[in-house]
């Protein structure tokens, strides 16, 4: 009977394991984010994510599992009292997080020698495939870019692009894995949370052509300075082989500084008189109209994409297809076919309200550019935000200010989260928005409710940053 006591128990304890294992992966599998996350009780209990069952994912499960069967299991051949045992597996559940940080440095060996065989095939196959390779890094924009100058290309070249926002050694391995075939092209988008993951991205897929987008404070809390970001973005320069082509956006002064330490080859983009850059710029709600210019030749361009930022990415994508035989014509018809990146400032029609879907925006500069947007329409206007985080000693400064910038635009502002409530609360108020007008959810459902209450017919909803189940 206690041996199916002990089984039911482990099941259970399993179970009871879900949300720390939920956190664990969206901590990026770091164990110091994840005891971070603990000591904080920041748990993901919430019904945003779901656990993302990978391969890697299950080994942990499997290990956990036969780990936890090890530890209710063994004390039976020792202890005999029904008490003791009961008090043994109740110290076992409340040391779980304890437990998942052990099995995580178990399963690291294993791990390490599967992501190492991964990233070596990887290198293999594309080492043998004949095809111009393109990098692309920066604080802001690279997934964008990296949409807009795959549809550009794809004028004249077949295309292969990380999908979505897979910008890791790891994400960028399985791209050329699977999806690599007989392609002219291969875009990778690279991610960095700490130095040297540009580097590694650089090492397996050894572009031809780098670049850089704009570059600022996003993830200070991990790099702690804005000179270990640009040094890390630097990293895709630094590593380009001799007669590699470098692209700088000079939208930011930390990309520009970036752009004058560079000796190769290398073009500047986003400013006047630059090898590429727009004039006679109009942006509106419905999209933007603007003059391209490249090398000197001008060209008319019209996208549905939504913000000045936008231009700029356009602006970038373009540089680097013009000198890989793209024509101005077939550019501008390219452009006027995008569409806009899902969750980047998304305008979506829903029949009896406009949705600004911008939840995968995580920076300040594209978060003042959409209230920009936001402002061009009509109608009663709402925020939907838990504003901005991983900003270090600046967050709630920032997120101060991002709350005085939504009160000048909108007319309700609904307060997602607690992490930043008090500061974008505060610097609504200190811009004389109305308190009762300020509304705060804590769940989806809630958030729903909200909505539901505040809109009407052709009002506008941004809904702004989307933090996952670890924030409370």
């Amino acid at each position: 009977m206690i041996y199916i006591l002990v089984c039911a128990f482990v099941l259970v304890t399993l179970w009871f394991s879900y949300n720390l294992v939920k956190t664990y992966q969206l901590c990026g599998y770091s164990v110091g984010k994840f005891l971070d996350n603990c000591l904080k009780l920041n748990f993901s209990f919430g019904d945003k994510n779901r656990l993302v069952v990978t391969k890697r994912m299950i080994r942990f499960f499997i290990a956990l599992a036969l780990f936890y069967a090890a530890l209710f299991f063994l004390p039976l051949y020792f202890v005999h009292n029904v008490f003791l045992i009961i008090l043994d597996c109740l110290v076992i559940v409340v040391a779980l997080p304890f437990w998942i940080v052990l099995v995580h440095y178990i399963c690291l060996p294993l791990e390490q020698m599967i992501r190492c065989c991964y990233i070596h095939a990887a290198k293999r196959k594309l080492a043998k495939k004949s095809v111009i390779k393109i990098g692309i890094t920066g604080s802001y924009g690279k997934t964008s870019v990296k949409n807009i100058l795959a549809h550009i290309l794809e004028k004249e070249y077949k295309v292969c692009a990380t999908p979505k926002n897979y910008n890791t050694e790891m994400g960028t391995t399985i791209t050329i894995l699977k999806n690599l075939d007989d392609h002219d092209v291969f875009i990778a988008e690279m991610g960095a949370r700490k130095p040297r993951d540009i580097e590694k991205l650089t090492r397996i897929v050894k572009p031809d052509i780098g670049i850089i987008t704009s570059v600022g404070n996003c993830h200070i809390e991990s790099f702690k300075s804005v000179e270990k970001i640009e040094n890390t973005k630097f990293e895709l320069a630094a590593n380009l082989p001799a007669g590699g082509q470098m692209f700088f956006s000079l939208a930011s002064q930390s990309s520009e500084k970036l752009y004058k330490r560079f000796t190769g080859t290398k073009f500047a983009t986003c400013k006047d008189n630059c090898f590429a850059y727009a004039k006679n710029e109009k942006v509106s709600a419905e999209g933007s109209r603007f003059d391209l210019v490249i090398d000197g030749k001008l060209v008319p361009l019209q996208t549905r994409l939504l913000g000045k930022f936008n231009i700029d990415n356009i602006v970038l994508a373009a540089a680097a297809a013009y000198k890989l035989g793209i024509s101005m014509d077939d550019i501008a018809a390219a452009v006027k076919t995008l569409a806009p990146t899902p969750h980047r400032l998304q305008l979506i029609k829903n029949g009896y309200s406009y949705v600004l879907d911008d939840s995968y925006n995580s920076n300040e500069v594209g978060f003042a550019e959409a209230l920009k947007v936001l402002s061009k329409f009509e109608g009663r206007k709402i925020v939907v935000t838990p504003g901005m985080v991983e900003l270090g000693a600046c967050q709630s400064e920032i997120n101060f200010k991002l709350g005085g910038m939504i009160a000048d635009v909108c007319d309700y502002f609904i307060i997602m989260n607690k992490v930043n409530k008090n500061e974008l609360l505060s610097g609504a108020i200190s811009h004389d928005f109305k308190k009762e007008n300020i509304f705060f959810a804590a769940t989806r459902k809630e958030q729903t409710d909200l909505i539901k209450l505040l809109s009407c017919k052709d009002c506008v909803i941004l809904f702004e940053n989307d933090l996952p189940d670890n924030y409370e």
